[in-house]
């Protein structure tokens, strides 16, 4: 028993350490993803050691020191997305059906066949613009009967598991695909007007995830969504940035993405709203996002049924409000920041 805590131990805190180095390939970055596990993981380590350990006093208490300095960290990364966080976006109280937007944003699983199910969540839930992902012509096909409700829509079904099928009851304008990174990874980004005639800038993207079979580095997926927060921030307009960014809500990338784009994220202060993986409640993490700029308020957002997919969809709802750009406040980049962010947009 002894021996299995001590290499129990030493594999936690491994992983942390593995997490924290900024190092792109995927045997670091993977380990970005599962820190409330470790977190959990970490706590019961512990009162396994002083339940059961019955060693060397010292390696017990340097054990217990470790793992105390571990769980003390992993907390610090994942409260802000607990209601014990202050919350970045504030809940609107009034009522402004001309400036409010709600969004779905679905991966569906390209071999996923219930395409049934998901029009069932559509139908249920009503939103103004919906992102389905994974989408090849088969989910173009199939969820075709909502362009009744949907009149405007951008279309990019692919048979490589980054289609996009981009639905909208609201007129767009400037609407156009783009292949930012890679060839063969699209993005979408579009003017929304919304029911009161105002505006809004729209950023869809599924960049590839950092793992042997797809990227065994992050550095293409980071490039892109780096290239989205430069094209966030410059835009005049109130920006919303939705889609799977195969990317946890609380790791480096993400937070970097947040302090150079100057938007923020509805999650913290809420909850995890974890997305994937559907079918292993024990392996969840929080993929698919929506980021807002300052100009929004929450009205509502939730996790809503899965449909077979390995993502459960999200939906938040938001209202522009003038004012809101007083009352709340983006994460600002340091020095080291902007040098982090410039080494990640000149990788090749």
């Amino acid at each position: 028993m002894n021996i299995f805590l001590i290499l129990f131990t030493a594999l936690l805190l491994s992983f942390t350490l593995l997490s924290v180095t900024k190092n792109q390939y995927w045997v670091f970055r993977v380990f970005d993803y599962p820190r409330l596990q470790k977190l959990v993981l970490s706590v019961v380590c512990a009162a396994l050691i002083i339940s059961f350990y019955n060693g060397d006093a010292l390696v017990k208490w340097g054990m217990l020191v470790l793992l105390l300095a571990n769980i003390i960290y992993l907390a610090t990364q994942v409260l802000p997305f607990t209601p014990v966080g202050r919350k970045q976006v504030l809940r609107t109280f009034t009522d402004k059906p001309g400036d409010s937007i709600c969004v779905m944003i679905a991966n569906v699983y390209e071999d996923n066949t219930n395409s049934k199910g998901c029009l069932n969540e559509v139908h249920k839930h009503k939103p103004d613009v919906l992102l389905l992902l994974e989408t090849n012509a088969r989910w173009d096909k199939e969820t075709s009967s909502l362009s009744s409700d949907y009149p405007h829509s951008v279309k990019v079904p692919l048979d490589n598991t980054y289609g996009m099928l981009f639905y909208s009851k609201l007129p767009l304008r400037d609407a156009k695909v783009n292949y930012l990174v890679e060839d063969d990874i699209p993005s979408i980004n579009t003017k929304i007007k919304l029911r009161s005639g105002r505006e809004v800038e729209l950023f869809a993207v599924h960049p590839t995830p950092p793992v042997p079979n797809e990227n065994p580095r992050s550095t293409e997926r980071d490039k892109e969504l780096l290239i989205v927060a430069d094209m966030a921030k410059a835009s005049k307009l109130p920006v919303i940035v939705i889609g799977d960014l195969n990317d946890v809500a609380w790791s480096y990338t993400t937070e970097l993405f947040l302090k150079m784009s100057g938007l923020l994220d509805p999650r913290r202060g809420r909850g995890f709203f974890n997305t994937f993986h559907a079918h292993y409640p024990f392996l969840r993490f929080p993929l698919d996002h929506a980021f807002i700029s300052t100009d929004f308020k929450l009205r509502g957002i939730k996790r809503l049924n899965n449909f077979n997919s390995d993502h459960f969809p999200i939906y938040i709802n938001l209202q522009y409000e003038a004012q809101a750009e007083h009352q709340q406040q983006s994460m600002q980049p340091d020095a080291e920041d902007i040098e982090m962010a410039e080494e990640k947009m000149a990788a090749v």
